[in-house]
């Protein structure tokens, strides 16, 4: 099907409007990737207990604030959140059930590396409640592994995805291509073995060069050149039709999922629900405003001994805030944006939301597509997305 006859894409059936997320950050990592601007540390003792015992204050102190609606999903990010005793996953699962309620179709996510220690505790964070994991596969060559700063090899990581598979609910996994050297015959082998592993959920990203990373200092000593734009283009359009034919296209700019396997995590965010953070640096929305933890995890464990919560900024977002990042967030949706949805959140009329100049230019050349007042990004304008946004977005 191609981009001009693709139909517009609806809510799945499972997603309920009126649940909420939560977001739970374990800034703890083994070592830090080179190509990495999270908020990871690593650090030679983690009192468990005493994290424990934080997080549960901090989660207490949000739940208080949005109670009255269930979560529709757990988010357990990082840093590496499956070097989580399974003990604590556990705690803190049964605490949110606690504090806010679960809908019928709940999900839970943790993030995982998959080397075999860590892989070992697959199956009692299973027991702990964890229905999905998305695993840091990142490459299928031992080579680019090793480039990445990753700690596992390719065998490696096929055996925890096996274990994965066997164990949980729903599994995805991360790949990152458009990496220095990387030919289209290249990728296009790797996707097609990562595609044959029959895992309902993918995430594939082209290598970016994040400021303050040890890739970043590369490039500025010239030790390192990124992928060519074109060429990186071009593996993005190889990705699209290779997923696509696979039966698992993308419904976000990065992330491509077989029917009824999308993140519903990340879809609240992505179209603008209310979520829940707690833990070091995580963020947060709810009812308009913009909630904010300190960064570093001893400046987190502070504010919560002193504070009974670990905030470093709660911020009320003006109309025009709200407006910005739903229509940021949205159109990076296959689905696409409902204008009179962010219209009522925002308070800003329909017509002052986007520049209707330039989308009818916009539709014209085939990037994007406009019926009433549904926008959508079409698979061309994709490529153009960071371009697009800020011609179209008039707040």
């Amino acid at each position: 099907m191609s981009s001009h006859s693709r139909q517009i894409a609806t809510a799945p059936a499972h997603v309920r409007t009126d649940a909420q997320a939560l977001y739970i950050h374990w800034p703890f990592c083994v070592s830090k990737c080179p190509y990495c601007d999270f908020n990871s540390h690593v650090r030679d003792r983690i009192d468990t207990a005493r994290w424990e015992a934080a997080l549960l204050t901090d989660m207490a102190y949000e739940a208080a604030r949005t109670g009255g609606r269930p979560l529709s999903s757990i988010f357990f990010g990082g840093g590496t959140p499956s070097l989580m005793p399974p003990a604590l996953v556990e705690a803190l699962i049964a605490a949110a059930q606690a504090h806010w309620g679960f809908t019928p179709d709940m999900e839970i996510t943790l993030e995982a590396n998959p080397n075999s220690v860590e892989a070992a505790r697959f199956a009692d964070i299973a027991a702990a409640g964890v229905n999905r994991v998305s695993l840091g596969l990142q490459a299928l060559d031992n080579e680019a592994l090793h480039f990445l700063g990753r700690a596992h090899d390719v065998a490696e990581g096929l055996a925890a995805l096996d274990t994965a598979q066997a164990v949980f609910d729903r599994v995805s996994f991360d790949i990152i291509y458009a990496r220095p050297g990387q030919s289209e015959a290249d990728w296009q082998a790797e996707l097609a073995r990562a595609l044959a592993f029959g895992t309902g959920h993918l995430s594939l990203y082209q290598l970016t060069i994040e400021p303050g990373t040890r890739f970043a200092t590369l490039v500025q000593q010239g030790k390192l050149t990124p992928a060519d734009p074109d060429h990186g283009a071009t593996l993005y359009e190889l990705t699209q039709a290779m997923t696509g034919a696979a039966g698992i296209s993308a419904y976000e700019i990065s992330n491509h999922a077989r029917p009824g396997q999308e993140s519903r995590h990340n879809l609240t965010y992505w179209r603008y629900g209310d979520y829940a953070g707690i833990g070091p640096g995580a963020h947060g929305r709810r009812a308009g405003v913009a909630t904010l933890r300190h960064k570093k995890p001893e400046n987190w464990m502070d504010a919560i001994a002193r504070n009974g919560q670990g905030t470093q900024g709660e911020d009320v977002l003006t109309g025009q805030d709200r407006a910005r990042e739903a229509l940021l967030m949205g159109l990076r949706l296959t689905e696409g944006v409902d204008l009179a949805r962010i219209a009522a959140l925002s308070g800003i009329a329909p017509t002052d939301l986007v520049d209707d100049r330039r989308i009818d230019q916009l539709v014209g050349l085939g990037l994007l597509h406009r019926r009433g007042v549904h926008l959508q990004v079409m698979a061309a304008g994709m490529l153009l997305l960071d371009a697009i946004l800020p011609e179209i977005v008039a707040v």
